[in-house]
């Protein structure tokens, strides 16, 4: 019976809308159900973090680098990761957040995309601090894409934005368990809007919603996973002279000048309010939301801003 019914093209289409028009129906009540829980939260105590082990990948930079001091303010203790190369700030911003009110802050280089090098700096936060608390899984590359370029050549995207985040993942895992610990991971809106010119970066930043939503559900209620899905956010990321030292497509103007984009430190702060309230989620700036309403609900409109946006990005 069921199979004659989906086997009708007719009948399958019919049962989506109908499907749709059902939700349509009911999100009057979903959408106060989402409210109460919001407001909930907003009265909900706030984890104190003072004295807590946190470590942060990337953190030399941008996203990175504002959660360090964010954390920093807050007198948590912090072990921050950054790549080994020679104009790395790594040391200035460990500095820095100890003015900020950090007790004790260890600074390590190392290479994310490496396992073995994952394996040190979770041992060696463990070794000096005896425990870790939250781990933030920020570092990321992204070059863009485009069609006619060597695709071999955007491994480094992958190895970088996905396995750069589940391995330290792996190995801190029975770490946070004993403190009832928080993963949090920096995806991007990218890796649910799928923006042009970005198909590798969008794909690793998809793969990751992915795995940590599936994680976030196996780990319950002992780690608390949040993903942060950000939308364009001032920092070097999104500037003409960071395309120009990738391997993708250069731009000649910086995003930000052109697209609407968010300062990083209230970015920052956003997303530590956020976690330490036990949010699951995190969309920064939060307009950001209503695309992935379109997309799923108004596919065609969703096309159409893309192409749009598309020729925009084109321009540059």
């Amino acid at each position: 019976m069921y199979e004659a019914l989906f086997r009708n093209k007719f009948t399958n289409e019919l049962l989506l809308y109908i499907y749709l028009l059902v939700l349509l129906l009911i999100s009057p009540f979903c959408f106060i159900w989402e409210l109460i829980h919001t407001l909930r939260s907003c009265f909900r105590c706030d984890e104190n973090i003072s004295g807590k082990v946190v470590l942060i990948t990337g953190a030399s930079s941008g996203i990175g680098e504002q959660l360090t001091y964010e954390y920093a303010r807050r007198g948590a203790r912090l072990a921050i990761v950054s790549t080994n190369k020679p104009e790395s700030p790594l040391k200035k911003v460990a500095d820095k957040a100890r003015l900020l009110g950090s007790p004790d802050v260890l600074f390590m280089f190392a290479d994310v995309s490496k396992v073995d090098e994952c394996r040190m700096f979770i041992d060696g936060t463990i070794k000096h601090f005896g425990h870790l608390d939250h781990l933030v899984c920020n570092a990321g590359i992204g070059p863009v894409y485009s069609t006619d370029m060597d695709v071999t050549k955007f491994g480094p995207v992958m190895d970088v934005n996905f396995w750069g985040s589940v391995y330290p993942t792996h190995f801190a895992i029975p770490h946070l368990k004993k403190t009832n610990g928080k993963i949090i991971v920096n995806s991007s809106c990218a890796g649910v809007c799928n923006p042009p010119r970005h198909g590798v970066y969008n794909a690793s930043k998809a793969a990751l919603i992915s795995f940590y939503e599936s994680l976030g559900h196996e780990l319950f209620p002992t780690i608390t996973v949040t993903i942060l899905t950000l939308g364009f956010i001032r920092t070097r990321f999104i500037t003409a002279k960071y395309s120009m030292n990738g391997i993708g497509v250069q731009y000649r103007k910086d995003l930000g000048d052109v697209l609407l984009a968010m300062e990083a430190e209230p970015c920052a702060k956003a997303i530590v309010d956020g976690v330490c309230k036990g949010a699951t989620s995190i969309t920064e700036p939060r307009f950001i939301k209503g695309f992935f309403l379109i997309k799923y609900l108004f596919p065609q409109l969703h096309r159409l801003y893309l192409c749009t946006f598309s020729h925009k990005i084109l321009k540059l």
